[in-house]
């Protein structure tokens, strides 16, 4: 049986015509609310992350998987309707919803705890409509439990930014006490950093935005430097957000012996070639990242609430929407841009 009710219209924005984000690819639409399925919540938003992915998508780095549809996939909102396999979650249950969206569990990927590989793996903003919208679902399966008392705009970037700089920030191997080395500084950077210093790592961030390496130092940042500037000392693991194939090659140069760079974007431009010499030699490791497992995001979550990890947090109103993501094209966002209900949106 569903609970809740599911009548009237949804307001959002959807990726029409994808291309530069000066040309307008979001498009606003208003659709008849869904109809939870049987395994499905339907979430009122409270929040939602404006995350690179979101970008990539509207501009068409990624290709559209369907047509028409709303992005974001960082979402906080409360369950007003469920569908009648539902057990987890009570109508009014605050909930979030995240990037992975379905596996089909039985592949071997699946099956030896690496969901994140499966083939039939599915995303939200991206097979199906996400959070830029006031009303969305969440597959039960695959929704997070969020704390009731905390700010929704705070917890709505750790859905996304927050688990994959997690997932990448444990990819990339930073021993003990390590030196790590932060290139681009944006929404999941940010998070990741507040994690590897809480873990009595050294950071450094290099990145070419000057707001953003203020931040970085703010943060506990031991150095902020341009991204082609290098840092300090060598490096035992580095983490590139940045999606700039060109960094690759400078981050592998400033890795200490046995050192690894972890590669965190969905999208990277073409990476120069590399030098076996200069770049790998010496057992150096070049690493991707690809989504992340449900347990990265419960392990995370855990994480940030015990170390009491705070996002730097610009809001906009849903109204906004294209704004914010024409912001965080030009580098005008410091931290993460999350889209709330209209009304007053400021910086935090």
């Amino acid at each position: 049986m569903t609970l809740g009710t599911t009548t009237g219209q949804l307001s959002g924005w959807a990726v029409g015509q994808t291309g530069p984000i000066a040309s307008g690819p979001l498009t606003m639409v208003r659709r008849p609310v869904p109809e939870p399925g049987p395994h499905d919540l339907l979430l009122r938003v409270e929040a939602c992350g404006v995350c690179r992915t979101d970008l990539h998508l509207a501009e068409g780095d990624l290709p559209p998987h369907r047509p028409s549809t709303i992005p974001g996939h960082e979402i906080v909102g409360r369950v007003i309707a469920a569908g009648e396999h539902t057990s987890r979650f009570a109508v009014g249950a605050r909930v979030g919803g995240a990037w992975l969206r379905g596996t089909d569990g039985t592949c071997r990927y699946c099956l030896r705890d690496q969901e994140n590989l499966c083939p039939a793996s599915t995303y939200t903003g991206w097979d199906a409509d996400g959070g830029f919208a006031d009303v969305t679902l969440v597959p039960e399966d695959y929704a997070y439990a969020l704390p009731e008392d905390a700010d929704a705009a705070q917890l709505a970037p750790l859905l996304c930014a927050g688990i994959i700089g997690f997932r990448s920030l444990r990819r990339s191997e930073l021993p003990p006490g390590g030196r790590l080395g932060i290139y681009g500084f944006g929404a999941s950077a940010h998070l990741a950093m507040q994690v590897a210093l809480a873990e009595g790592a050294t950071v450094h961030v290099l990145t070419r935005a000057a707001a953003a390496r203020e931040l970085a130092l703010r943060l506990g940042a031991s150095s902020a430097r341009d991204a082609y500037d290098g840092p300090p000392e060598p490096l035992d693991s580095a983490i590139l957000f940045a999606p700039v194939g060109d960094l690759v090659p400078v981050a592998m140069s400033a890795l200490d012996r046995g050192g690894t760079l972890s590669v965190a974007g969905i999208h990277l431009t073409d990476i120069p070639p590399l030098n076996y010499e200069r770049h790998l030699f010496q057992e150096r490791d070049l690493r991707s990242v690809t989504s992340n497992t449900r347990q990265d995001g419960r392990d995370f979550l855990a994480t940030a609430a015990r170390i009491g990890i705070r996002a730097t947090v610009s809001t906009y109103p849903l109204s906004r929407a294209d704004q914010a993501l024409a912001d965080l094209a030009a580098d005008r966002v410091n931290g993460a841009a999350v889209l709330i209900p209209d009304g007053n949106a400021s910086a935090e």
